[in-house]
């Protein structure tokens, strides 16, 4: 018996190695971006990629947001920060509130033809985003939202539509019927036991829904490069200008790794507030009954 204690603790010993081990392996590009965005050039010159940043410096992130100015970098990220959020938050709450009806009419109505829309709704979630371009443009232009934020949002949301009705059909299918069933005995309507009923049983599918809408959204590149210019473009776009750019041949890595925490920092957060419904809501509709 102790024999077989002592096996099963050095065997869990080397699972926990191999799982630091591996953590340390992936986080220390995190650790890099951290410790030179806290970091002065000299530092960053005369010291190694990783050496602590000590004297601690907050410079580079105010000139990342735009509050200092650093040679070519004096923009910052403050404007197109603030552009992402105004069409990411509008976007994310559209989509995911279509997809949540969407979702519980075509579990709850079988209409004509039903399985057929769904069937069509699913190839928007294979779709790559290439083949969006031109016909929303043509779309953007004709309604007047080019080169807009609410174009950004229109385009968003109608992309995320699918992925979100998807998401949100295969929960309320697993939805036990009894509780339909007891709410029309009492009176309630359709739209009734969707409120009071359906959309508070899928709160974690709906967590689901605004965190993959939300980091698909912030994170977008294209869209953004391709429907919006100047000061209209998204943070991502911002970003990408920011460090391609230098001032006088000098490169400013600690302004370009302060700038991408900032960038970052929004879909790290959600994921930390909401993380806890992701796994519980990709699962919730895995089985029936």
């Amino acid at each position: 018996m102790a024999d077989i204690r002592q096996r099963f603790t050095l065997g869990r010993l080397l699972i926990y190695a191999v799982l630091i081990l591996a953590a340390g392996y992936f986080l220390m590009p995190l650790y890099v971006m951290v410790t030179t965005s806290f970091k002065t050039l000299h530092q960053i010159q005369n010291g190694n990629l990783f050496s602590l940043p000590i004297p601690l410096t907050f410079k580079p992130w105010l000139a990342a947001w735009g509050s200092a100015c650093t040679g070519a970098n004096c923009n910052g990220l403050k404007g197109f920060f603030l552009n992402s959020v105004s069409f990411t938050v509008p976007a994310v709450l559209i989509s995911t509130g279509f997809g949540a009806i969407n979702g519980y009419i075509l579990t709850q109505w079988r209409f004509r033809g039903s399985e057929l829309f769904f069937g069509l709704l699913l190839v928007g979630t294979f779709v790559p985003f290439q083949m969006f371009l031109l016909p929303m443009a043509s779309t953007l232009g004709r309604l007047g939202l080019a080169n807009s934020i609410y174009g950004l949002i229109l385009v968003h949301s109608i992309y995320g539509i699918a992925f979100t009705t998807l998401f949100c059909r295969n929960f309320f299918v697993t939805m036990p019927s009894e509780l339909v069933k007891a709410a029309r005995v009492d009176g309630a309507g359709f739209f009734t036991i969707f409120w009071r009923i359906a959309l508070p049983l899928a709160v974690p599918i709906i967590m689901v829904s605004i965190i993959w809408q939300f980091t698909q959204i912030w994170n977008d590149f294209l869209f953004g490069v391709v429907f919006t210019s100047g000061q209209s473009h998204p943070i991502t776009v911002a970003l990408n200008n920011l460090v391609n750019t230098s001032s006088s041949g000098v490169k400013h890595y600690n302004v370009d790794m302060a700038a991408t925490m900032i960038a970052a920092l929004p879909t790290f957060i959600v994921y930390i507030v909401a993380g806890r419904y992701f796994i519980r809501g990709l699962t919730a509709g895995a089985v029936k009954g």
